[in-house]
């Protein structure tokens, strides 16, 4: 078995964690985590969410970041303690890189959703793929992930 070198969102591992309770498997993230190169997590799980889960978006609430349901509830304590159960993590296995589910609230790296659950995106990261990039984390998503490449 290899040293782990990846966290990985656990939906995109084939998990059945996404909000909705469904995965979204990729196959080379299936493969990583199969071999022993990746550790699969999924933040909003370790914040005490459960799953299935009411869907989530980033909003601007007076200037403040929250994390809000699409009816309103506000959920940023959950996702804010996953994401730093998350980095417990990454410290503890030494793993410097990561592969996030794209536009998720907790894992979105480069592009997120709005916040008016339209299906709008906005520029910016989910709350984990956030502070994985302050503590030097590389982040990729499934989208821009290429094994070996870096």
């Amino acid at each position: 078995m290899n040293k782990p070198q990846y966290l990985v969102s656990a939906c995109l591992a084939g998990i059945p964690c996404r909000y909705n309770g469904t995965p979204f498997p990729v196959e080379d993230i299936i493969n990583l985590v199969e071999s022993g190169d990746a550790i699969p997590f999924c933040p909003e799980q370790l914040g005490g969410l459960p799953t299935p889960r009411s869907q989530c978006e980033i909003s601007d609430v007076s200037g403040e970041k929250k994390v809000l349901t699409i009816e309103g509830l506000d959920c940023t304590e959950q996702f804010v303690k996953g994401a730093k159960v998350s980095i417990e993590l990454a410290e503890k296995t030494g793993i410097k890189k990561a592969v996030l589910k794209s536009r998720s609230p907790s894992c979105g790296y480069g592009e997120i959703y709005d916040g008016t659950f339209s299906g709008s995106k906005k520029e910016g990261n989910g709350i984990t793929a956030e502070l994985f990039i302050k503590h030097g984390i590389k982040v990729y998503t499934e989208l821009t992930f290429i094994k070996d490449a870096d």
